[in-house]
C-alpha cells in the first residue's frame, strides 16, 4: 500500500497574534501531483516554508518521506528539490555555473553535476543560454532554471510555490509536460500552489483547499468535483463553494467604470 510524501498533524504557525497555519492536517500520497490550493493569504507559503524547513512551526508535526520536518531537516532537505515564489539565482553566474554550483552543492560529484547541467539546460530549452549571465534571463528563464536548480539531484518529492506565475504560454505547457513526465515515470510526488486553476485542473490528481490557515476540503480531484446526482463541477466552482464566493458588485463605487459612465 502506498504510503505518504507529505503529512501534517494539527500544523500551527503564528506571527505574534496572527495565526498563518491553524491545526492543518494533511495527507498527501506518494507519487501523486498534489494541487494545495487557497486565496491569498491563506497560508500556502507559510505551509511550504515548514515542510521544506525554512520555518519552524509553533506547534503540531509535519514530515516528508517519514522524516521529521524539525528533528530530521537534512534528510528531508536530501530528498526535495524547491522552486519558491520569489525566485532566489545569482544573477553572476551562467547558467552552466548555476546549475553546476547547485549540484556540487547538493552533494553530486563534479562530473555527474556537470553532466546533468548540460541535460537539463537542453531539457528545458536553455542550451543556447547556457554561457550567458542569470541577469539577462527572462522571467520565464529564470524560472525553468529555478526549476533545473530543484530538479538536479533527483529529488523524491517536489515543492513548487506558483511556478506558473508570471510565465507565458511555451514555457507553462513545457514545463507542465515536465512535470507530469516526473510523476508518470518517475513516481516523484509534485506538492503545487498555483491561482491558475486551468492548470492545476489538468495536472492534479490531489487537492486540497486552505482558507484562513485551516483545511476546508482534500481528497482526490474526482472525488472533490463530484455533484449531486452524479454531475461534476469544475475546479472553480469547486474553489468558490469551499473558500466562499465573492459577493456584491465588484463595480460598486466605480460608477465612472459602469457602462454608460462618462469622463470628466
Amino acid at each position: 500500500m502506498p504510503g505518504y510524501a507529505v503529512e501534517t498533524q494539527d500544523l500551527t504557525r503564528t506571527f505574534g497574534a496572527q495565526t498563518a497555519v491553524d491545526h492543518l492536517t494533511l495527507r498527501v500520497p506518494e507519487g501523486s501531483f498534489y494541487g494545495f490550493l487557497g486565496p491569498n493569504g491563506a497560508g500556502k507559503s507559510t505551509t511550504i516554508n515548514i515542510l521544506t524547513g525554512l520555518l519552524a512551526p509553533t506547534s503540531g508535526r509535519a514530515s516528508v518521506l517519514g522524516y521529521d520536518v524539525v528533528s530530521q531537516d537534512l534528510e528531508v532537505k536530501r530528498r526535495i528539490g524547491v522552486v519558491p515564489d520569489g525566485l532566489a539565482l545569482f544573477d553572476r553566474l551562467t547558467g552552466t555555473e548555476h546549475l553546476r554550483f547547485v549540484g556540487e552543492i547538493q552533494g553530486l560529484a563534479p562530473a555527474v553535476a556537470r553532466q546533468r547541467a548540460g541535460e537539463l539546460l537542453e531539457a528545458m530549452d536553455l542550451g543556447a543560454s547556457a554561457a550567458k549571465p542569470v541577469s539577462g534571463y527572462s522571467h520565464g528563464m529564470r524560472k525553468k532554471l529555478a526549476l533545473s536548480c530543484s530538479l538536479i539531484h533527483d529529488p523524491r518529492v517536489l515543492f513548487l510555490d506558483e511556478p506558473f506565475e508570471g510565465i507565458d504560454a511555451i514555457a507553462t505547457s513545457e514545463i507542465r509536460e515536465l512535470l507530469q513526465r516526473l510523476v508518470e515515470r518517475r513516481k516523484v510526488t509534485v506538492f503545487l500552489t498555483s491561482h491558475v486553476l486551468e492548470v492545476v485542473e489538468r495536472l492534479c490528481t490531489h487537492v486540497g483547499i486552505i482558507a484562513g490557515g485551516r483545511l476546508v476540503a482534500e481528497g482526490t480531484l474526482d472525488e472533490l468535483r463530484a455533484g449531486p446526482g452524479g454531475t461534476t463541477r469544475t475546479l472553480e466552482e469547486l474553489f468558490l463553494d469551499k473558500v466562499g464566493a465573492p459577493r456584491g458588485d465588484a463595480s460598486a463605487g466605480l460608477g465612472w467604470l459602469a457602462e454608460g459612465g462618462t469622463s470628466a
